[in-house]
């Protein structure tokens, strides 16, 4: 409740808001950023299917509290700006340090007393291309709400103009996001960010920038490598070309577009047939849990994206009448993306070797020691210190709090897991993960017929063609 208050005569008056990362209690607005972006882009495909779990307006308020918190980590009235906030807490334990700080300390959010800092940066091109990402989705999410889907927008803009001017990765050299959350570059946030101010504005600049060749060569489009059609929250890229083939399905804006659009098409198209179990990009795990981090530790979050992806493009082909797309020489039918996405989802909801859903309070059989610290600490009216809590931490017992609906970090490349707390490879769930969980259950809720909402990204798009002059007057001769 007091974070960013105590640093007077700065951009911002107060940090409050907005969301913890994971079993801590730092604000990473990089990663928290791309989970705010996920869950407009699943409201606006699936605002139907929301609407029918009754979910629609709480997803909507989720989103809201993290845009509100957004809008206070820059001058969001200014139309030029030199730097915005990054971070609030501190994770960095190296080297010994006793200083007590968001890892060091195990307590309860509400009883933090030692001093959270605020990094600010001034060339942080990825961090704010994101958020600028984030509050542009937003800003289509809000569209009724006229007075501040404007707001977002104008942050939006502002927040992409900085991050084209002040180039810069957020993350570089002695940052403790460096340590956590480490960009590894800002060309794909560039493609990405410009892709939804596009759609956010409908002014071509944008639209331009996200389809310049150069910025897409930068992002690692025409490159493949290990990560090719990862989608994450430090590479946007397999992201972006799906948002930007849903143009030419359903637009097809034509030249001086349409060579790049076709190449993303076409990439994507790759990155489909890649999730494949007949393709050998990824490995899987003797269960078939697809290895979207070649067998490193944590692999959920980049499944549950992976398998948004794949049920979304499904649909964009459904929706544009086609029964399917090609690899190489042969047909696969949309359904065989759905059957992947559905297969590893399941995976996740229990049907693997150990009969385990990695959802926290869902089935029978879940982590039931989920590093994080508000559920591991009993409600007991006791303040635990710094390092009082770290009995709590360090308990074999079973957390006293469920965490309801949280995705921990899985299983090993063995389908093996270590129901640990300390062990946060296995056990520790995350801001940005669960965004793309979310994203994915919903795309494959109810049945398919629903479908993607075609229209609604496209609001702010002009059209494409000018109108075809009106009929000349019937002749009187």
């Amino acid at each position: 409740m007091n974070d960013g208050k105590s640093e007077t005569g700065s951009f911002y008056k107060d940090l409050v808001g907005g969301y913890y990362d994971a079993g801590d209690a730092i604000k990473f607005n990089f990663p928290m950023s791309f989970a705010m972006t996920m869950l407009s882009w699943s409201v606006i495909e699936y605002s139907a299917k929301y609407e029918a779990a009754g979910e629609l307006n709480h997803v909507k308020e989720i989103i809201k509290w993290g845009t509100d918190y957004f809008l206070k980590t820059f001058n969001s009235s200014a139309d030029s700006i030199g730097r915005m906030v990054a971070q609030v807490g501190v994770g960095d334990t190296s080297g010994g340090s006793t200083t007590p700080n968001d890892h060091y300390c195990w307590m309860r959010p509400e009883d933090i007393d030692y001093k959270r800092p605020v990094a600010e940066c001034s060339s942080c091109s990825d961090l704010a291309a994101e958020m600028a990402a984030a509050l542009a989705a937003a800003s289509i999410v809000f569209k009724d709400n006229k007075a501040y889907s404007q707001k977002l927008v104008h942050g939006a803009r502002t927040l992409f103009k900085f991050s084209r001017d002040q180039r810069g990765r957020y993350s570089g050299g002695g940052t403790d996001a460096a340590l956590f959350y480490n960009s590894s570059s800002y060309w794909d946030e560039f493609v990405w960010g410009g892709a939804w101010l596009y759609y956010a504005t409908g002014n071509n600049s944008y639209l331009q920038l996200a389809t310049t060749p150069g910025l897409a060569k930068h992002a690692g489009a025409f490159w493949g490598g290990p990560d090719y059609g990862v989608l994450s929250w430090d590479n946007k890229l397999a992201g972006a070309q799906v948002l930007l083939s849903r143009l030419r399905l359903f637009l097809s804006p034509g030249y001086p577009y349409e060579e790049i659009l076709r190449t993303f098409h076409n990439q994507t198209s790759i990155i489909m047939c890649s999730y494949l179990p007949i393709f050998t990009s990824f490995n899987r795990t003797k269960a078939g849990l697809i290895q979207l981090n070649h067998g490193r530790p944590q692999p959920l979050q980049y499944i549950v994206n992976a398998a948004f992806l794949a049920t979304l493009y499904s649909d964009y082909l459904e929706a544009a009448d086609t029964p399917g797309w090609y690899c190489g020489p042969n047909f696969y039918s949309t359904e065989v993306l759905r059957e992947f996405a559905k297969t590893q989802i399941d995976y996740i909801l229990g049907k693997n070797p150990r009969k385990m859903s990695y959802i926290a309070g869902f089935g029978n059989h879940y982590p039931r020691h989920v590093h994080h610290r508000g559920a591991s600490i009993p409600k007991n009216k006791i303040k635990y210190n710094c390092k009082g809590g770290w009995k709590w931490r360090d308990s074999s017992k079973p957390n006293p709090n469920t965490l309801v609906g949280a995705m921990v970090a899985g299983p090993d490349k063995h389908d093996g897991f270590h129901d640990v707390r300390t062990n946060y490879n296995y056990t520790e769930p995350t801001l940005a993960g669960n965004a793309g969980l979310v994203a994915a259950l919903v795309a494959l809720s109810g049945d398919k017929t629903t479908g993607i909402d075609k229209n609604t990204i496209f609001s702010a798009v002009p059209p494409m063609f000018p109108t075809p002059p009106p009929p000349p007057a019937p002749w009187k001769p």
